[in-house]
């Protein structure tokens, strides 16, 4: 590293395991912490002998400037650099080291649309699984140099902000699940986290809304354990399985002998999480008279009543409910009571997080399973790595998923399934669904995503466009969820009933 030193213009502030710490802008490659605009940006989305730099980003120069991507050292042009962005932090890496990667392999100019890329050196570029000599590139394509490199575009802020609740004690080491299991480097996923943490410091009641395999369970345990009551339990039921009939005995108990000499005394799921955390999934479920029986409980005094009992009681727990509904489709008071909420981005919007996932569930399935996902795993410097083909990563990372991460493990195991050997292939499942990803595609787009929501114009014509498919709407307008689409619905009063297809 103290070779490189000289290539970041005085502007190391200290040097920390190999990894330069970058705090000023006079280089235009060097990220600005000063500068809030999104610009494109790539994202390593894997590399055949540098598997830890999955997630490092490097960001592109002034419009039209030429920067170089190559091998090792530069000399007086300027070369892009990666780095290792959180928030409020940005550290640069070494230069790449792929061994069929030319000094000089690719150029890249900025323009107000996008990037144009384009192939000086040996290694064989392939934009969005397409062999090309010069293309260009916007936000959610991807860069192939034949088995060396998998790069992913996408656009971020050249500096993140710094966190104003989640603790730096649970952060994890970059590219790793943090200490509650939630894994991504993403902004996305940074914005979330910090979300999470204040609704831990809420005494409120709290509604998380996402997408099936958005990881909502993870998020409402998160909150538990970051909360004031994470000594006591958080008791956890899906809400959707409920009996219409006996939901009030599953809620608050019964007293003994009631309503059949010999029953016994039950707390009931209020009683047991007193003083903890309730986690109800699936509230959205449970029909609006089901849902009324919730409302004294959730209440500044907390009193409810077991079956069989003349007096009151008093449950001191807190709420967390979650749904993939809209949070409009619950009754109308116990959303009131559901102050805190909480969205929960999918994978559409926070793609340069599936290499890293992918890292992580076939590092899981191989602990689960050795004899199944063992052989896909390999030590690389020490660390357990899993092999996968850049194709394959290339094709998940572009895909439109509807139930995220369950749905990407679901297609890794039939893959793995699949593989003739010891690395992770791409199947005809996954290649045929390659060209469904919705990502915006346009310097509009780009903008739009950068700086502001869209107009109620625009929202009409991409749900029209999109035949009134709301999550596919979303994702094409780089909004984070479906919800905050319905959210902008809702205030420009557009009726998702009326907007008809094109």
């Amino acid at each position: 590293m103290t070779a490189r030193r000289h290539l970041l213009s005085g502007t190391i502030a200290s040097n920390v395991k190999g990894i330069t710490t970058v705090s000023v802008a006079s280089d235009p490659l060097v990220p600005d912490e000063d500068d809030p605009r999104a610009v494109p940006a790539f994202v390593i989305a894997w590399s055949a002998e540098e598997p830890g730099r999955i997630g490092e980003v490097a960001f592109t120069g002034r419009l039209g400037e030429p920067i170089v991507l190559g091998r090792g050292e530069g000399g007086a042009e300027s070369r892009l650099r990666f780095f290792r962005q959180r928030p409020n932090e940005i550290h640069a890496t070494d230069p790449l080291e792929g061994r069929a990667i030319s000094r000089r392999q690719l150029v890249f100019r900025a323009f107000a649309a996008g990037v144009e890329v384009e192939r000086v050196g040996r290694c064989p570029l392939f934009v969005n699984g397409v062999a090309r000599e010069k293309a260009p590139v916007t936000p959610g394509d991807t860069i192939l140099l034949k088995g060396q490199l998998l790069l992913y575009c996408t656009v971020r802020a050249r500096k993140l902000a710094a966190p104003r609740y989640f603790p730096k004690t649970a952060w994890a080491p970059f590219g790793e699940a943090d200490a509650f299991g939630m894994l991504g480097e993403s902004p996305a996923s940074w914005t979330l986290r910090d979300q999470i943490a204040f609704a831990a410091k809420s005494t409120s009641h709290v509604l998380i809304c996402g997408d099936s395999g958005t990881g909502k369970e993870l998020a409402a345990r998160a909150i538990h354990r970051l909360s004031a009551r994470a000594s006591r339990p958080v008791v956890a039921r899906n809400a959707a399985t409920f009996p219409s009939g006996l939901i009030d005995a599953e809620l608050f108990g019964n007293a003994k002998n009631y309503p059949n000499p010999g029953m016994p005394e039950r707390p009931g799921l209020v009683g047991q999480a007193s003083g903890g955390s309730l986690f109800l999934d699936e509230i959205g479920e449970l029909p609006h008279d089901l849902q009324a029986h919730l409302l004294r409980v959730l209440d500044e005094h907390g009193e409810y009543q077991r079956l069989g009992e003349a007096t009151s009681r008093q449950s001191d727990l807190r709420l967390i409910g979650a749904t993939n509904r809209d949070a409009s489709s619950l009754k109308h008071d116990l959303l009131a009571r559901l102050a805190v909420r909480i969205e929960m981005p999918s994978l559409d919007a926070r793609r340069e997080d599936i290499p890293l996932l992918v890292r992580l569930l076939l590092l899981e399935a191989a602990k689960k399973s050795p004899e199944i996902g063992g052989r896909f795993v390999g030590l690389v410097a020490g660390r357990p790595e899993a092999r996968v083909d850049p194709l394959l990563l290339d094709s998940l990372i572009r895909r439109s998923y509807s139930t995220n991460v369950r749905e990407l493990d679901s297609l890794l195991l039939r893959a793995m399934g699949a593989s003739p050997s010891d690395v992770v292939v791409l199947t005809d499942e996954a290649s045929a669904t390659r060209a469904e990803a919705r990502v915006p595609r346009a310097g509009g787009d780009l903008s739009l995503r950068a700086s502001r929501e869209p107009t109620a114009e625009e929202i009409r014509v991409r749900v029209r466009q999109e035949s009134g498919n709301i999550r596919r709407a979303a994702a094409a307008l780089g909004l984070p969820s479906r919800y905050v689409l319905y959210r902008l619905m809702r205030k420009y009063g557009i009726d998702v009933k009326n907007e008809g297809p094109e």
